[in-house]
């Protein structure tokens, strides 16, 4: 009765919700194995599980100009040979129904989230149903690609957002334990074949055809469902139908890529790195320095790349800034942290996957992915750096997955390879030197004092339990990342010489060239890689930046122009020939 106040379409929800997790559970069950492997071989109904002719048209990289899916180059009748959604036949219609349902379902858990009906006690009989509907097994397994990147979208990442931080334990470990779980092995499973891992060649990767698809049915009952499900997940679930396969194959990787962003982006903005929250401690951080400097005209300014148009507080980006927000952005700053502890600390299932998974990102070679990872990865070690469990997951995998993806120099890194370096300069710091670092790895290292009584560890920092003031280090000093470094080749008398050179000198720029300098000794001892992965040339390479002699040639003493070039040619013309033969100067 109290949301209704704002809402009024929220007291439909009680009548409303029963028939919505109905459709949602039956829509969900046609994708599973067993009723895919008899729609697969029936030579109308497998069309049902077939991507439609928009789906076909996004993954192309089509001008505006071509007139959309029914223009010429279009994808209309191209799953469906020869016939499409206009013409008189329910077949090709039903791939955009499917989607649609599927999509409505899931948007409207969003707005269930959203409205945050879904916390109030009316509906508390119904969300053990809602959690075992999400949380199937079977329905996690069965969804193609296309269909996790809605879910995650569209209702996990507005549960996450909405939901009261007292509630976190009781509504969103039941349903993100799972998940994550879930979407690891997904992940592990669709870039196995582009990394070379997982025993399956890149030509696993294919979407299924018509004139395949059948094949694909008979293996899952020859196979059995685990090694199904292996090749389900490479292709990304794909079912394309009649689709050329220049197509098909650009939308298998459609798929693949826009699950990893989406759920890069969804961690960004539940960890505050973009969106709504994002701009919350941005306005913060805005009012300190207002603050420092006695100066609080400032806040009723944007950014100085903006021209601002409104008068009286102003958020970060521009945009004007109401009493209410004030109200409202304090309770967020609450659950940004709250959130933040819950996802890490808190429980062991979903922080142990949130890391794992992050850790794999990190060597897809997709640059969006990887270049939002990192800032992830940075929170991350803000928050439980200090924590002694995490010592070999973030020591050991992390660090290895990071110095292995600047020393083998992939040609798909180019780029980002500072932010890469910032990371192993992070975890060096706060788990072997005693040092953190502002938020997101910025500013020089902040180095702790040795404990008196015990020389061994180190003074924890203030911020310890603050991540957004820089979070803490790591007491003990870990043997971790040493080893690493010795995996790659260095000796000991190399990490030591590293570790003097980063105690002496703790400033950001200083710190990432003494490590990039240690690195480019052991790239150079490296192989290079072949196909996707193949290795950036001296002329990309960040490692050998210093080493590359420039190729622009001096300019000249004297600088000629064009103008200076065309007043010399009309000099050196001859006599005027206008009078003579028609041929001219020909002969």
């Amino acid at each position: 009765n109290d949301l209704a106040i704002n809402d009024p379409f929220v007291p439909l929800w009680p009548k409303l919700l029963p028939t919505l997790l109905q459709v949602l559970d039956i829509t969900l069950r046609v994708w599973h194995p067993e009723f895919q492997a008899t729609f697969l071989q029936n030579n109308i109904q497998r069309y049902a599980l077939a991507i439609s002719d928009d789906e076909a048209y996004l993954a192309m990289k089509q001008e505006s100009s071509v007139g959309g899916v029914f223009g010429e180059g279009g994808t209309a009748g191209s799953i469906i040979s020869g016939t499409d959604r206009r013409d008189m036949n329910l077949t090709p219609k039903w791939a955009g129904w499917f989607n649609e349902l599927r999509n409505n379902c899931f948007q409207l858990l969003g707005l269930l989230c959203s409205q945050r009906v879904l916390y109030a006690p009316e509906i508390s009989s119904l969300f053990p149903r809602l959690v075992s509907i999400i949380t199937n097994q079977e329905h996690l397994r069965s969804m193609e690609h296309r269909h996790f990147n809605q879910c995650l979208k569209q209702f996990i990442e507005m549960m996450m957002l909405s939901c009261p931080a007292p509630l976190y334990q009781s509504h969103l470990t039941p349903i993100l334990g799972p998940i994550f779980e879930h979407l690891q092995l997904r992940f592990q499973y669709s870039w196995g074949p582009i990394l070379g891992t997982g025993g399956l060649s890149i030509d696993s990767t294919k979407p299924l055809f018509s004139n395949n698809c059948a094949d694909a049915a008979n293996q899952l009952a020859r196979e059995g469902m685990e090694s199904w499900l292996i090749s389900y997940y490479a292709r990304g679930g794909l079912f394309v139908g009649d689709l050329n396969s220049v197509t098909a194959e650009a939308m298998v990787e459609k798929t693949r890529v826009d699950l990893t962003r989406t759920f890069s982006d969804m961690i960004q903005t539940v960890l505050a790195l973009k969106g709504g929250w994002a701009l919350v401690l941005a306005n913060k951080a805005k009012e300190e320095q207002a603050g420092k400097k006695n100066d609080y005209s400032k806040l009723n300014f944007g950014p100085k790349s903006q021209i601002c148009v409104t008068s009286g507080p102003t958020n970060a980006d521009g945009t004007k800034r109401t009493l209410a927000q004030l109200h409202v952005d304090a309770r967020k700053i609450h659950r940004i942290d709250k959130l933040c502890h819950f996802l890490l600390l808190e429980n062991e299932q979903i922080a142990g996957y949130l890391v794992l998974t992050m850790i794999q990102c990190l060597q897809y070679p997709d640059a969006y992915t990887c270049r939002r990872c990192t800032r992830i990865v940075h929170r991350t070690l803000e928050t439980v750096a200090w924590v002694d469990r995490y010592t070999e997951l973030l020591g050991y995998r992390l660090f290895s997955v990071a110095v292995k993806a600047i020393i083998s120099e992939p040609k798909w890194m180019v780029g980002i390879e500072w932010d890469m370096i910032n990371i192993i300069r992070d975890i060096y710091g706060r788990l072997v030197l005693g040092q953190y670092f502002l938020p997101g790895g910025q500013g020089p290292g902040l180095q702790q004092n040795r404990i008196a009584s015990n020389p061994v560890r180190f003074e924890q920092a203030k911020a310890v339990d603050t991540p957004l003031l820089g979070g803490g280090i790591l007491q003990t000093p870990s043997d971790f990342p040493r080893r690493v470094l010795m995996e790659i080749g260095m000796s000991q008398g190399d990490i030591v010489t590293l570790e003097n050179s980063l105690l002496e000198s703790r400033s950001a720029k200083d710190q990432k060239e003494v490590l990039r300098d240690l690195l480019r000794v052991a790239a150079d001892k490296t192989k290079g890689q072949n196909g996707l992965l193949e290795r950036a040339g001296k002329e990309e390479s960040l490692l050998h930046q210093n080493t590359r002699k420039p190729d622009v040639t001096a300019l000249p003493e004297k600088l000629v122009t064009y103008s200076m070039v065309k007043k010399k040619e009309e000099k050196n013309v001859g006599p005027d020939h206008s009078d003579g033969p028609w041929h001219g100067n020909l002969f």
